[in-house]
């Protein structure tokens, strides 16, 4: 199993669509206008927030139930920001639809500037063959609230190919989030 480059990765999404929209050059903001960076960097891709946020909430004292969620856990934000409160955790999705190829398994890692504001983002792998927007977590993990920004980057992928195929994918076993568009919540 090898990382993919830069290279690699302009060349699936242009052949493949592997990433809509696709960034082929990492944007950086001047010193006035402070993006945090989001496209393609030398070994993987920062991909960007969406302007849809779901955050939780504890104003209906649900119990966090993965296999009977309870909506009414969150609170949906469209906007420019997000504001998390201290201690908790909202939902977004990425602006990128992936389709990752069958011998490919993508791993998430947040940046460096959400983390070194203790916000952590959580994502799990994005399998073969898997396809959808990627929600996001963003964990609070501080006493005071926490800023995300909407179309700017958040976390970055990194592709792993296989030597081989995998015997089953994804979307073989029929996925209970393949396609997924918008925040996804848990599915039992």
């Amino acid at each position: 199993m090898s990382i993919k480059s830069d290279r690699w990765i302009r060349q699936m999404s242009q052949e493949q669509g592997m990433i809509e929209p696709f960034v082929e050059r990492q944007v950086r903001g001047e010193e006035s206008d402070r993006v945090i960076s989001y496209g393609v960097s030398s070994y993987g891709y920062d991909v960007r927030c969406s302007n849809e946020f779901k955050v939780f909430t504890n104003i209906h004292s649900a119990t966090v139930d993965p296999k009977h969620f309870d909506e009414k856990s969150f609170v949906d934000i469209t906007s420019d920001v997000c504001i998390i409160p201290p201690n908790s955790f909202a939902l977004a999705r990425t602006v990128e639809y992936f389709r990752i190829p069958r011998n490919v398994l993508t791993i998430c890692l947040g940046k460096s500037t959400y983390a070194r504001c203790g916000i952590i983002v959580n994502v799990t792998p994005l399998e073969p063959e898997w396809e959808g927007h990627v929600t996001l977590e963003f964990s609070n993990t501080t006493t005071l609230p926490a800023k995300i920004y909407a179309n700017e980057g958040v976390a970055q992928m990194l592709f792993f190919e296989s030597d081989e195929p995998c015997e089953v994918s994804y979307r073989d076993r029929g996925g209970k989030y393949q396609g997924q568009r918008g925040v996804t919540l848990p599915r039992a």
